[in-house]
């Protein structure tokens, strides 16, 4: 495959070989979208360089590749699922598996929690609770420009479903583990809704990671509605192998006086990449958008974040720093827009980030796009090495080089690390990052891949 045009029908194809297994298993409140945005992919295609979002990331290195695809998920996905348990200690959630982009359970596909939450099967609720999924389903991803979220519109047969109803405070997380195992390559898809009404509470946990050695792309689009005066936060944790390719879209729609948060940690991959947009959509709302990555080798790590003041007196703050060794290349594409009628709007926005040797290289784009008269906004980014003078400071104390280095890395991170509100992740996060600073695989203990 050469070219844009080629990839393109590369995945055009898969969609119009596979219509019956695509359509087959989903609702008509699914489907219904596929066929507009199967159209809209092959218009926009695979987003290159050309694209103003995608400038520094060359996504052609994992996608003109041919991959085995599933579209129902096997027998042996059903045991692997069940079978998987995270490993970070006193960590209490209610748990969601996904393999291969599919909800895997033999138990039931919906699960009923406490305060009439119930979390499961996108595919399940949309046949459950049809016009409840039909009011939320691709109103806040709806983008006209970005080839890959139409791609997941059309093809995507399952993911996560969450539904918070009005007023109900869910005490423990609930976490969803990505799992991608295969011994083919394989390119999945998963679409996730989330639900959060009016003054309800709630955190999500997303863990991804690779089961096996093979070559992975993963297309995954969350959409997140936050109703008046609700509370919702994000956490995502990334630590894939150097074969994944990772891209993460997430679009949080917010109403008045809500609030939300995103972090994005991503430890380990290939080549990931997340987009996070919020959409503050009415008075007062407030959200907070973090991410740290950490990438030596060849890797590659690019964070997209839009946020968008639509309505009067909002608050937004963005902080994304990374540490990058060796070869690695990053990018921070972030943008702040303030309508003309988003008076009172206070919105930050801040990268940091740390090359360890000259080969490494990272690109950072801070924009401010404002009409509004009456606002208090501020960007910044800065590229640079360690603080020499803070190493022979704490050498001068009888600390260590390489001691010292690994302690100014360590605070360095903990900035975006402490806003982690659930305490024994958090915890677990700082031991995670303080190995993989040392160059040690920061893998959960259930992982077989040797990414060193």
């Amino acid at each position: 495959m050469n070219g844009k045009s080629e990839v393109t029908e590369y995945y055009s194809g898969l969609f119009t070989g596979n219509i019956e297994k695509i359509t087959g298993g989903s609702s008509e409140v699914i489907n219904s979208f596929r066929s507009k945005a199967f159209e809209r992919f092959s218009e926009l295609g695979i987003p290159g360089k050309k694209d103003e979002a995608y400038k520094y990331t060359n996504l052609d290195l994992f996608f003109k590749h041919d991959y085995k695809t599933y579209f129902i998920p096997g027998e042996e996905d059903f045991r692997k699922a069940e079978d998987f348990r995270c490993d970070v200690a006193d960590l209490d959630t209610h748990g969601i598996v996904l393999m291969n982009g599919f909800y895997p359970t033999i138990n039931g596909k919906l699960r009923d929690l406490p305060g009439g939450v119930v979390i499961g099967s996108l595919n399940a609720a949309s046949y459950k609770f049809p016009s409840l999924v039909e009011k939320h389903y691709g109103k806040y991803a709806a983008s006209e420009t970005d080839g890959l979220i139409h791609l997941n519109t059309a093809m995507a047969c399952d993911g996560v479903f969450i539904h918070v109803p009005r007023g109900s405070v869910l005490r423990k997380p609930v976490q969803v583990v990505n799992l991608v195992d295969s011994q083919e390559d394989t390119f999945s898809q998963h679409r996730n809704l989330i639900i959060v009404e009016e003054g309800a509470e709630f955190t999500l946990i997303i863990c991804d990671h690779t089961l096996a050695p093979s070559r992975f792309l993963t297309n995954a689009v969350t959409e997140v509605f936050v109703g008046k005066n609700a509370r919702f936060n994000i956490i995502r944790v990334q630590n894939e192998h150097n074969n994944a390719c990772k891209v993460t879209h997430t679009f949080i729609h917010q109403e008045a006086d809500s609030y939300a948060s995103s972090n994005n940690i991503t430890l380990h991959g290939g080549m990931v990449r997340n987009s996070t947009c919020h959409y503050l959509g009415g008075e007062r709302a407030e959200c907070n958008s973090y991410g740290l990555f950490l990438s030596d080798k060849w890797q590659h790590t690019d964070n997209y974040v839009y946020v968008n003041h639509a309505f009067p007196n909002c608050t937004s703050n963005q902080l994304f720093k990374g540490v990058l060794d060796e070869m690695a290349t990053g990018a921070f594409n972030g943008r702040i827009f303030v309508a003309r009628d988003a008076q009172g709007t206070m919105a930050y926005q801040k990268n940091n980030n740390i090359l360890l040797t000259d080969d490494a290289k990272m690109d950072s784009r801070p924009q401010l796009e404002i009409y509004a008269d009456d606002v208090k906004c501020s960007h910044g980014a800065t590229v640079g090495q360690l603080d020499e003078n803070a190493l022979f400071y704490m050498q001068s104390r009888g600390i260590g080089k390489r001691e010292a280095r690994l302690l100014l890395m360590f605070a360095f991170a903990h900035e975006v690390i402490q806003n982690i509100k659930v305490d024994a992740l958090r915890e677990r996060l700082g031991g995670l990052v303080m190995q993989r600073l040392k160059g040690e695989l920061s893998r959960c203990a259930s992982c077989m891949v040797k990414c060193g």
